[in-house]
């Protein structure tokens, strides 16, 4: 009787090539092929087709298979630490569906970095004429946050903190990736400044040029 069997491989088998996996596949097909031959000639025609209802392989039990074919499973059960800021920048847009509830309470924020999924936002946090022209913004630059994730939805939710201004410019662009990345820009403080030589102008000593390599 005719046998088929299911294999999995991985990327490794692939870097060694077909051949590898076909001399296995027809060594097992042979196996399977004289155990259901010898049952047959036991069991007379009637056993063939009980041997082959009742008693043949079964091909879908990963137990038949090699360990090479089968693809390992796991199951995320713990973060032990988040290391994205779950601040992204991106654009807002209304939703497509005007008619729906949402779409009263929320809009779409959608990131430049397509790794990030796209986020709800409270329609509070935008701007207050966004509804009646979002044209107005299709090129604004905007930060938002991701707040929660709920397993039931296929967008993340989050709140508007900022708006950046115009995309492609030097300075809004710098903020975002900035603010992406976590990186305090912030101004220094006044303990920070005091460190800095009080009597202006200020010029580097001879002695210190005579000890230093002028990279300037």
């Amino acid at each position: 009787p005719d046998v088929i069997i299911e294999a999995q491989f991985d990327d490794n088998d692939a870097e060694h090539g077909q051949d590898h996996l076909q001399d296995t596949l027809t060594d097992d097909i042979k196996k399977l092929s004289l155990d259901t031959g010898e049952k047959g000639k036991a069991a007379g025609v009637t056993g063939v087709h009980r041997a082959k209802q009742d008693d043949g392989p079964k091909v879908n039990d990963p137990k038949l298979l090699p360990d090479e074919f089968l693809q390992r499973t796991a199951k995320v059960v713990y973060i032990l630490e988040k290391k994205h800021s779950r601040a992204a920048t991106g654009f807002i847009k209304l939703l497509a569906d005007r008619n729906s509830e949402l779409f009263k309470r929320c809009a779409m924020f959608s990131p430049v970095d397509h790794r990030v999924p796209r986020v709800y936002v409270p329609l509070a946090d935008c701007p207050p004429d966004f509804v009646t022209k979002p044209e107005a913004y299709s090129q604004m630059l905007f930060i938002c946050r991701i707040v929660d994730w709920k397993e039931d939805s296929n967008f993340a939710s989050g709140q508007l903190c900022k708006s950046l201004g115009q995309a492609g410019e030097i300075e809004p662009e710098s903020e975002g990736i900035l603010t992406e990345y976590g990186v305090d820009f912030s101004d220094f403080s006044p303990e920070v400044l005091e460190c800095l030589p009080q009597n202006l102008p200020w010029v580097i000593s001879p002695g210190e040029l005579a000890k230093r390599r002028d990279l300037r």
